[in-house]
């Protein structure tokens, strides 16, 4: 299984940090700092990945996501 996309934005009304996963419906983690909310959405991918398994829901694939890159 490879790497999954983690995308992290900035809520305003929380002032936290929210980390999601498009592969994986519903895998979702908060933290104060970007990389907080990094570590969190690790453990929340490996917890989601191992629930998928005990109850034998299909595990998606990683896709490709492009990185824009300024001009």
């Amino acid at each position: 299984m490879g790497k999954y996309t983690v995308v992290i934005k900035y809520c305003n009304v929380d002032n936290i940090y929210v980390a999601s996963v498009p592969e994986l419906r519903g895998c979702m983690a908060h933290g104060d700092t970007q990389a907080e909310a990094l570590e969190e959405i690790q453990t929340a991918i490996e917890l989601w990945l191992e629930t998928a398994q005990e109850v034998n829901e299909p595990i998606p694939e990683p896709f490709y996501l492009p990185v824009a890159v300024g001009k």
